[in-house]
Order: C-alpha cells, then sequence, then structure tokens
C-alpha cells in the first residue's frame, strides 16, 4: 500500500472521528448549557498541553530528519569509494583491471539488488556483502605494483576501499528505527490528547467550528506521519535511496532497479 494512500485513509478517519464525536456531543449537550465561555484555567492547559507536545513533535522531527541524512551520506560515501576505485584500477594490466572492477560490480549488484529490499523491509543486511568487499581488498591487497604509476595508485585504492566499508558498516547499522517505542508511545498519545482536547473548548456544529477541527486534526495525522516516513532511514517502498549507487554505476543490469 503506498504510503500517501495511508495517509489519505488517517487523515479521513481523524475527520470522521473528530465531526462524529462532535455531532454526539451536541445531541447531549443541555438546552441551557452557556458555550459562550470556556473557564480560564481549561484554556490554559489547552495551550500548554499544546505548547509541550509541538515542542516534542519538532524534536522527533529534527531527530529523524538527521537520521535519514546520515543514511543518506554514508550512501553517498559508500558508491563514490567504490566508483573511484573502478576509475584508479586503470592503471593495472587489463586482466588485473577487469577482475577489480567485476568484483566491484558484482558488490553493487548484490547491495542493490539484495540488500537494499532487506533494508526498507527492515531486515538486517546480507552477510554475502561483506564477503564480496572482503575478497576485493584481498585482491587488491596481494596485487604487486608492476611499475611507478600502479605504486601511486596502490595505497589511494586500498583507502577508498576502506572508506567503502566503514560506509557499508554505517549503513548497515542505521537501518532500525530511530525513535524507541517509549517516544512514539508519547507521540500517539500525546496526539490524541491534543486532538481530545478540542471538545473541552465547547465546540459546536458550526461551519467554521468544524473546518478548524478537521484541519487541526489533520495537521497532527500528517506531522505524525512526516515523523513515521523519516523514521525509516532507508524508505519504506521501493530503492530510491540507493540512486548514488544507480547513478555511478548506470551499466550495471539491477533486478531491483528495474
Amino acid at each position: 500500500m503506498s504510503e500517501w494512500l495511508v495517509l489519505a485513509i488517517a487523515m479521513a478517519l481523524v475527520c470522521a472521528l473528530v465531526f462524529t464525536f462532535t455531532a454526539l456531543r451536541h445531541r447531549r449537550v443541555a438546552v441551557d448549557e452557556d458555550t459562550s465561555e470556556t473557564p480560564d484555567v481549561i484554556e490554559y492547559m489547552v495551550m500548554m498541553v499544546g505548547v509541550v507536545y509541538a515542542i516534542v513533535l519538532g524534536l522527533a522531527i529534527a531527530g529523524v530528519w538527521e537520521a535519514r541524512g546520515a543514511a543518506e551520506d554514508s550512501v553517498r560515501r559508500e558508491a563514490q569509494s567504490l566508483y573511484e576505485v573502478t576509475q584508479r584500477a586503470d592503471v593495472y594490466p587489463a586482466p588485473v583491471r577487469d577482475r577489480i572492477r567485476g568484483e566491484v560490480n558484482a558488490y553493487v549488484s548484490h547491495t542493490v539488488s539484495v540488500d537494499w529490499p532487506r533494508l526498507v523491509s527492515g531486515e538486517a543486511a546480507s552477510t554475502e556483502g561483506g564477503e564480496l568487499l572482503g575478497k576485493l581488498r584481498g585482491d587488491l591487497t596481494h596485487q604487486n605494483p608492476g611499475n611507478e604509476l600502479q605504486a601511486q595508485a596502490y595505497q589511494p585504492l586500498l583507502d577508498h576501499i576502506a572508506a567503502a566499508d566503514d560506509a557499508r558498516h554505517e549503513r548497515t547499522q542505521s537501518d532500525a528505527s530511530t525513535l524507541p517505542s517509549v517516544v512514539w508511545l508519547g507521540l500517539v498519545v500525546g496526539g490524541l490528547v491534543t486532538v481530545g482536547l478540542i471538545f473541552t473548548l465547547q465546540i459546536r456544529r458550526s461551519g467554521r467550528e468544524l473546518l478548524l477541527a478537521g484541519l487541526f486534526s489533520t495537521l497532527i495525522v500528517f506531522l505524525l506521519f512526516m515523523v513515521w516516513s523519516f523514521d525509516a532511514p532507508f524508505g519504506r517502498d521501493g530503492i530510491d535511496s540507493a540512486a548514488p549507487f544507480q547513478d555511478l554505476f548506470p551499466a550495471l543490469s539491477l533486478a531491483a532497479g528495474g
């Protein structure tokens, strides 16, 4: 199911619940109830709860946004380091150069077509990716430079492989949810309380009040949806987050990339 469809359904359900509760309350309200004023203490409580929840929600959005950015940066560094390996290997003889590039391509293809669907679904990355990268490092480490140009390229190649390995470890360790369960519990309960406080302000069934109540509740749902969407560092649908690999290695036949 598409993320946008989930958002639309959630917004529609929340609005329907708000309108339904408002209609039920209006039927049960006493005829002589004075709805022209709201006690000052209730207005103060509503204001304080709204402010506290807005702060917590803002911190949650900032946290998942920063985690998403860090994950994207690790992917970019991993792809760029491997791309540099394929380019700098040009100084080696054709058999060695082709073997190095073939091992890089095998690793990239495995990462996007096998590891990425696992990351998106919340599973751990497979161990085969680490084995492919280790094989590449081992082959290059035991390749003796045949001339001065190869000797100059030898250490930078190893450095790029080490950078790719480091970025890979960061990627595999940042695939989990950023926010712990207790924070999610606070966000959901806080959202319900914040929306529920609408009814303490003696909301009536006028068009203006219903419109404002609906917009407020859908805003809360949208912000929670945004936190949920960004809480998956590599996304929840498709392999769009693997774009750096696909951009730098367009010639590969990547099954997941179509």
